[in-house]
C-alpha cells in the first residue's frame, strides 16, 4: 500500500510540476511550492528503495545541475518562440522542487544505513 501511495505522490507531483509551470502562481506560489515539497517527501519516504538509492541520488543531482545551468540559454528560445523557454525552465525548476526533498530523505536514509553497517 505504501508503495502505491509513493507512486501516486510521484505521478501527481510530476503532473503538478508541469501544470504549475504554465500557471502564474502569484499569491499561491508558496502553496504550490509546499504541495511539491510534501509530494517530494512522500516520494522519498515511500517510493525509493535501498536498491534505488544511488541511481535516484545521481538523477537528482543531474536534475539540480540542469536546473541551475538551463537559465542562461532560455532567453534565446524565448526570442524564437515566446514563453517556451520560460515554461521549460519553470518545469525543470518545479521538478527540482519535487525532487529535492525526496533526495534529502533518501540521502539521510542512506547515511543511516551506512552508519548501521
Amino acid at each position: 500500500m505504501a508503495s502505491k501511495i509513493g507512486q501516486w505522490a510521484f505521478l501527481v507531483g510530476l503532473a503538478l510540476a508541469v501544470v504549475f509551470a504554465f500557471v502564474k502562481a502569484g499569491k499561491w506560489e508558496g502553496i504550490v511550492t509546499l504541495v511539491l515539497v510534501i509530494a517530494g517527501l512522500v516520494v522519498g519516504f515511500l517510493n525509493i528503495t535501498e536498491k534505488e538509492t544511488t541511481p535516484f541520488l545521481i538523477a537528482a543531482v543531474a536534475l539540480m545541475a540542469t536546473s541551475a545551468a538551463s537559465s542562461t540559454k532560455l532567453d534565446v528560445i524565448n526570442d524564437l518562440v515566446p514563453n517556451v523557454g520560460t515554461w521549460l525552465q519553470n518545469i525543470v525548476v518545479n521538478i527540482g522542487i519535487l525532487a529535492t526533498p525526496a533526495a534529502v530523505v533518501v540521502a539521510l536514509k542512506a547515511i543511516k544505513s551506512l552508519a548501521q553497517d
